[in-house]
């Protein structure tokens, strides 16, 4: 009955508000070397549409890589020196761009979104001045100049593979014994049940890491996708992840008691939110905020984030702490409502 009459709800609510390809509420950042008259009125302009949040205004151009890095910021705005005079006086002026395109699709929109205020504030100055006046806009394409779609789809895929795998495997493998009428005699055996459950993890965690090597070995020699960090700390992220996704699993097994239900539970209640809520396939930034509640409680959305630093970014151990804490938390938090609702009597 949940299936039949709850998931057409769920459904029409997530594919109503999270699907779309509009970027709204983008955070950016501002360098405003000229702080003028035009340039002001320019970037008002740019924060009184829905896509921009300023999300900070920095004062120098080492600032911005930072911003770029810490991921508190989607695309930054550098105005030149002296931009109000070059325009009047040259006819002509410049402003720089710059896009973090490891989501090639939401970087471009970002960038069209800049292009298009500065070319109607453009028009107007013309029609006032009756004067040609140009405002080029220089594009750069960081992280990923030539835009490509690996960058997006693979850190996508390892999240959804590991946890989809992880998960319903192991919660299938324990109540599996339940079906059968096997766990009685695990239970009984001189094993202790931490063991019993520990020994279902095992294989699919050792499936998932080969799944990890096969990942990034394809994505490296087909895709030609760089490796910019640390391996060893991305190793160390992804089986902290699929520790995660075991405990999950776990935590389903428990409050299951046939093989359809636990299927059911792993594949409709975890694959919908990691393609629809975990920032693989659309912008979170665009959702309700219920919805972007909702997606904080997905693992995959802030193993993503993790993968796209260190993979992409080449972020070090300072620029991933606090989703790596996040996903330590949810393992803890997975594993003792898993141990609370054991039951070692059938």
């Amino acid at each position: 009955m949940l299936v039949l009459f709850g998931m057409p709800v769920i459904q029409l609510i997530i594919f109503g508000f999270a699907i779309t390809t509009e970027v709204r509420n983008a955070k950016i950042a501002v360098l405003d070397n000229s702080k003028d008259e035009i340039t002001q009125l320019l970037i008002n302009r740019i924060e009184s549409t829905e896509y921009f949040q300023i999300e900070r205004t920095i004062n120098n151009s080492d600032q911005i890589e930072s911003a770029f890095k810490s991921g508190k910021i989607k695309l930054a705005i550098v105005f030149q020196p002296n931009f109000q005079n070059e325009l009047l006086h040259t006819n002509k002026a410049q402003i720089q761009i710059l896009s973090d395109a490891t989501d090639p699709n939401q970087a471009t929109t970002l960038a069209n979104y800049v292009s298009a205020v500065v070319m109607d504030y453009q028009n107007e100055l013309m029609e006032l001045n009756k004067i040609p006046l140009t405002i080029d806009t220089e594009l750069r394409m960081l992280y990923n100049p030539q835009l490509k779609g690996a960058y997006t789809s693979v850190p996508g895929v390892m999240g959804l593979i590991l946890l989809l795998v992880s998960a319903m495997m192991t919660s299938i493998s324990v109540v599996r014994e339940k079906e059968f009428g096997t766990m009685e005699i695990l239970l009984v055996s001189p094993m202790k049940p931490w063991l019993v459950i520990i020994s279902k993890a095992i294989p699919y965690f050792i499936l998932s890491i080969v799944n990890v090597a096969t990942i990034l070995l394809l994505s490296t020699t087909l895709l030609d996708m760089p490796i910019h960090g640390s391996l060893f700390l991305l190793t160390l992220v992804t089986v902290l992840y699929i520790l995660c996704a075991l405990s999950l699993g776990l935590l389903i097994s428990t409050i299951t008691n046939s093989q359809l239900a636990s299927m059911l539970i792993s594949l409709v209640g975890l694959m919908l939110p990691v393609v629809m809520l975990s920032g693989y396939a659309f912008p979170i930034a665009n959702m309700p905020d219920i919805l972007q509640w909702i997606a904080n409680l997905s693992p995959a959305k802030w193993y993503i984030i993790i993968i796209k630093n260190v993979m992409i970014k080449g972020v070090g151990p300072e620029g991933i702490w606090k989703e790596t804490i996040v996903l330590a938390a949810m393992t803890a938090v997975f594993i003792l409502i898993s141990i609370k609702r054991f039951k070692i009597r059938l």
